[in-house]
């Protein structure tokens, strides 16, 4: 199966990284699209080249080029996945009347094959099962009607950033009490990976490993209780709020 990838920038090379195969690519002048294959293997070619000769097409570009792109790549392309955000199956399937399209909205851990994608149900047939195959191989994918998609894409798409900076806000709190930065780095991070592993050994039970990890009256229940009064659940439902109801 051949894929080709419409736009080089971080998706699509967090994408092509997590495949390792070969890969037909585009861009828009920028170099990256040869520098993506240079490391994988495969071609850069022009946008009309890759939709021709790909078995599946995926849309990375930035999404107002929906239709600029479009008009070069529809007489061409049979199966088309777009990862483009806010860009709906109706937008889509008018932009590619010919094709079956897909939309499917990636995060980045997929690079290292521990990605969640949200696929956007629709009226799919023919290509359905290889394209949700193709996500599996970089992790998790979620189906869900698309009057949820926002909500999703909250949870998953943007949610590296969001754990992002709850990481950076807890090493900057270690630091100001003194440890080394590579210090608090480590505890963090290495700290948030194996909670992740932990709640999925646990059956994704949060109030059960929360309560592991929590003595009546502890130091653990002392720092949960300043967490509540400062808002964090009240935080993150603004921050998907945000995200959703755009």
């Amino acid at each position: 199966m051949q894929i080709g990838l419409i736009g080089a920038g971080n998706m699509a090379g967090a994408l092509a990284r997590g495949w390792g195969r070969p890969v037909l690519a585009s861009d828009g002048g920028s170099g990256r699209a040869r520098r993506l294959v240079e490391q994988l293997g495969g071609e850069a070619l022009s946008n009309a080249e890759v939709a021709e000769r790909a078995d599946i097409l995926i849309l990375a570009h930035k999404p107002y080029q929906l239709e600029a792109v479009a008009e070069q790549a529809r007489g061409h392309a049979k199966t088309v996945v777009s990862v483009l955000g806010g860009t709906s199956t109706e937008t889509l399937q008018a932009a590619y009347p010919g094709a079956e399209v897909f939309v499917m909205i990636p995060n980045t851990p997929v690079e290292v094959r521990r990605g969640v994608t949200v696929h956007v149900e629709g009226p799919h047939s023919g290509a359905r099962n290889e394209v949700l195959g193709l996500f599996r191989e970089l992790g998790v994918v979620v189906s869900v009607p698309e009057h949820l998609a926002g909500a999703a894409t909250a949870l998953s798409g943007c949610a590296p950033a969001f754990l992002a900076l709850v990481a950076e806000a807890e090493i900057d709190a270690g630091i100001r009490h003194g440890l080394k930065p590579w210090d608090a780095e480590n505890l963090v991070i290495e700290t948030l990976a194996g909670t992740a592993e932990l709640l999925l050994l646990r059956d994704r039970d949060t109030l059960a490993l929360r309560r592991e990890v929590t003595s009546p009256g502890g130091s653990t229940a002392r720092g949960l209780a300043a967490l509540e009064q400062g808002g964090v659940r009240d935080a993150f439902a603004k921050a998907v709020d945000a995200v959703a109801n755009k």
